[in-house]
C-alpha cells in the first residue's frame, strides 16, 4: 500500500465524516464526489460494474469508487480525481 494514498484516504475520510456530521455540507453543495481515494469497502456509493452501493469497493484507491469530500479538496489528494479512472 502506497503510504501517500493511505494518508490521503484517511484525510478524505476525516473530512467526509466531519462534514456529514454537521448536516450542512450536503445541503449547500459543499461536497463533491472524489474518485480514487476511498479505502477498500469504504466508498460512499457504486464502485463500478458488479457493485451496488456504499462499501462495495474491493481495493484501496479503486479508480471507479468514490467518496464525498469537501469541494475543492479532491484534486489536492494523491490519486484524487473528479472523474472516474
Amino acid at each position: 500500500m502506497n503510504k501517500k494514498v493511505l494518508i490521503s484516504s484517511a484525510f478524505a475520510t476525516a473530512l467526509t465524516i466531519a462534514s456529514a456530521t454537521t448536516g450542512v455540507a450536503f445541503a449547500d453543495g459543499a461536497m463533491e464526489k472524489c474518485y480514487g481515494v476511498a479505502k477498500a469497502g469504504k466508498n460512499d456509493c457504486k464502485a463500478g460494474a458488479g457493485t451496488s452501493c456504499a462499501g462495495t469497493s474491493t481495493k484501496d484507491a479503486q479508480g471507479d469508487a468514490w467518496m464525498y469530500v469537501a469541494k475543492g479538496t479532491c484534486e489536492k489528494l494523491v490519486g484524487g480525481s473528479l472523474t472516474e479512472k
